[in-house]
């Protein structure tokens, strides 16, 4: 019989891959399942998520023919497991084996233990011979990174580590280093909820370059400040815990209510509001607004592989006209001198620099560059703005993508 994490595994593929739903809602869809399996389940399908053409690729020669989706998912997972994930051979034919047995697919099984037990044997040697990072990576993505494509598409391979900001005063759980940016860094698969002072509130999880945003507004004590397109609120939480007044705007009243519920467990206290930031304006001018666009989040590919089988060039389209409604929004709400951070979790260069350019010529602001000594060593585009990739820091096991640019209004 399959066992509960290939079952679970396998319903998070034919969710991304047959039903275009997001890894995240997959997941939280799961029918009641042991913590332990869940994690499993969810490490497993990410692998198979993040190493999908490599995959493809090693089970090919096996294959007479295309076999049906749901066929393929269970061969994309058992291969993971004997090339990725260092299950035992035995183990990785076994279970899938029984996994197509357990969805109808009984008549596929006898292929399924073929194929897998040749994998077994020449994966490992096929797998060295293979160009893995152009194979994962979507020929538009590819293009799209240019000379930084290959390093990028390299650090996607990787787990993510887990990455936390401090509330101010609080002590970092042992196990983890300090990264220059002042975030904490531990293992992947660190469960955060185990960690001394999770329940406390001493931190949250953020990855190191979502950290940025709001450490380049540089919040001060009573200051007004809008953060627009808050939720799940860890750039809320910094603003808040540098003394600002903060009101965090969301349009999905779902996810602000996990806003809500993070930062009661981290005991700051902030306005929350339900409302299309593009229209919602606030009762007097603000010192500061932090826009973290919706965006195609492909900066976000190694925490979330399921992106680079979703996304698509004309979403990048749509969501850059969306953006510049927020930045006409978001540049409204400001008094004249006040601070805009505008920042996008993507690599599409139509997502970042090209939108505070167009803002630039059609809204009363002007550019702040960021000093290098803001920025933790991390590299300015020519403007003087922040650009990071999943290539940075690769001794430290690398950061999401960003885009980061600092206005101040005429």
């Amino acid at each position: 019989m399959a066992d509960p994490t290939r079952n679970a595994a396998y319903d998070l593929l034919t969710a991304v891959f047959d039903r275009a739903r997001p890894l995240e809602q997959a997941i939280a869809a799961l029918p009641a399942l042991d913590p332990r399996d869940r994690a499993a389940a969810h490490r497993l399908a990410a692998a198979v998520l993040r190493r999908a053409g490599t995959l493809d690729a090693v089970l090919e020669p096996f294959l007479k023919k295309a076999p049906p989706a749901a066929v393929r998912h269970i061969l994309r997972l058992g291969a993971a497991g004997l090339l990725l994930l260092d299950t035992p051979p035995h183990a990785a034919v076994a279970t899938a084996v029984g996994l197509a047995r357990a969805r109808g697919l009984a008549p596929f099984a006898g292929l399924v233990n073929a194929v897998l037990r040749r994998v077994a044997e020449h994966g490992p040697a096929a797998l060295e011979t293979l160009d893995s990072p152009r194979l994962d990576t979507p020929p538009w993505l590819w293009a799209a990174w240019g000379r930084e494509a290959r390093a990028i598409a390299e650090a996607h391979q990787q787990e993510a580590p887990l990455d936390l900001t401090l509330r101010p005063g609080a002590a970092a759980p042992p196990g983890g280093t300090l990264l220059p940016n002042g975030s904490w860094r531990y293992p992947s698969g660190t469960r955060v909820t185990e960690l001394p002072g999770f329940a406390e509130g001493d931190f949250w999880v953020q990855d190191a370059a979502a950290a940025l945003p709001a450490m380049l507004l540089g919040a001060r004590p009573g200051e007004a400040i809008a953060d627009l397109c808050a939720a799940p609120g860890g750039k809320t939480a910094q603003l808040a815990a540098a003394g600002a007044a903060v009101t965090a705007i969301d349009r999905d009243p779902a996810r602000l209510v996990r806003l809500r519920e993070n930062l009661s467990r981290l005991k700051l206290d902030v306005t929350t509001i339900a409302a299309d930031a593009a229209t919602w304006q606030p009762p007097a001018p603000l010192d500061a607004v932090l826009l973290d666009a919706p965006c195609s989040a492909t900066g976000t590919i190694r925490r979330h592989p399921d992106v680079a089988h979703l996304k698509r060039p004309r979403d990048v389209e749509q969501l850059a006209a969306g953006q510049d409604r927020l930045l006409d929004a978001a540049c409204a709400m400001l008094r004249p001198g006040g601070r805009l951070v505008y920042a996008v979790c993507s690599l599409q260069p139509q997502e970042g620099a090209e939108r505070i350019r167009a803002a630039l010529s059609r809204l009363p602001l002007v550019s702040d560059p960021f000093a290098p000594a803001e920025l933790a060593g991390l590299p300015r585009t020519g403007e003087g703005w922040l650009r990071t990739t999943p290539a940075l820091w690769p001794e430290l096991g690398g950061m999401d993508g960003f885009f980061v640019a600092r206005l101040i209004k005429k």
